[in-house]
């Protein structure tokens, strides 16, 4: 067993949050006393979530989409009020780290997905930004827009939004999982055949449209599976404790 703060500690180390100007604290969110032997991991910090840790027995929860966000409401009430009782009443811990995992070059969200598609990563999406958050890369072998469609939807179990830029062969992809497609143009200026991020807005369409780019909108929860699941099955490792991810089922 581990304590909390001894646990951050590693984490922090692992993940290296000082590097990153979040919108978010990453941390220890919500702190017990309590020995930790399991840590449940999951995309977001749900009450669907909270309940299966308290099911499973875990002394801890960590997560990519924690609690306290800039501009939320701060108030202990309602919904927040809810989750952060259960947690309190049950003595566990809540761990939440949002762009260090996310932009981790192994365990993050961006490098699992790329590993799974199979995508050589060669840069940062952010150039000059060492802590990247979106990445760019290439296939070996390059894909149409529906081969790539359908690569991802049989490695994420979710058919993706496409908005097929024609004929053009993908070769060159940049990619930030999430709600990143306010990245678009900057992947467009980086040069690439196709960008792939979670969610879509109205706009991304016409951009994509008319730069001749493919677009592939994958789910922001789909996309954003992996790196927690890597993370907390890495710290497992090296801190000897119990690791068990949860998936809580969510369409966007």
């Amino acid at each position: 067993m581990v304590s909390p703060i001894e646990l951050e500690r590693e984490l922090n180390r692992l993940l290296g949050p000082e590097n990153f100007r979040d919108y978010a604290p990453n941390g220890l969110q919500v702190a017990s006393e309590q020995p930790i032997q399991l840590l449940v991991s999951g995309v977001s910090a749900t009450q669907a979530l909270i309940d299966a840790a308290i099911e499973k027995g875990a002394q801890a929860i960590l997560v990519h989409h924690g609690y306290f966000w800039k501009g939320e409401n701060p108030c202990l009430v309602g919904m927040k009020y809810q989750r952060i009782k259960r947690l309190m009443d049950h003595d566990i811990s809540l761990f939440a780290y949002h762009l260090p995992v996310d932009a981790h070059p192994t365990l993050g969200n961006n490098a699992q997905l790329a590993a799974r598609l199979g995508i050589d990563i060669t840069g940062g999406l952010e150039r000059g930004n060492p802590y990247s958050i979106g990445n760019i890369g290439e296939f070996t072998t390059p894909l149409t827009g529906d081969e790539l469609a359908q690569k991802i939807s049989a490695e994420l179990g979710r058919k993706p939004l496409h908005i097929d830029a024609s004929d053009r062969l993908i070769r060159t992809v940049a990619w930030c999982t999430g709600g990143a497609q306010g990245y678009i143009e900057q992947a467009i200026d980086s040069g690439v055949d196709a960008y792939i991020t979670g969610e879509a807005s109205e706009q991304t369409t016409h951009i994509a449209r008319e730069y001749g780019v493919h677009f592939f909108a994958a789910g922001h929860h789909a996309t954003e599976r992996y790196g927690i699941q890597a993370v907390g099955s890495e710290i497992s490792k090296k801190m000897l404790i119990d690791h068990e991810f949860i998936d809580i089922d969510n369409p966007v």
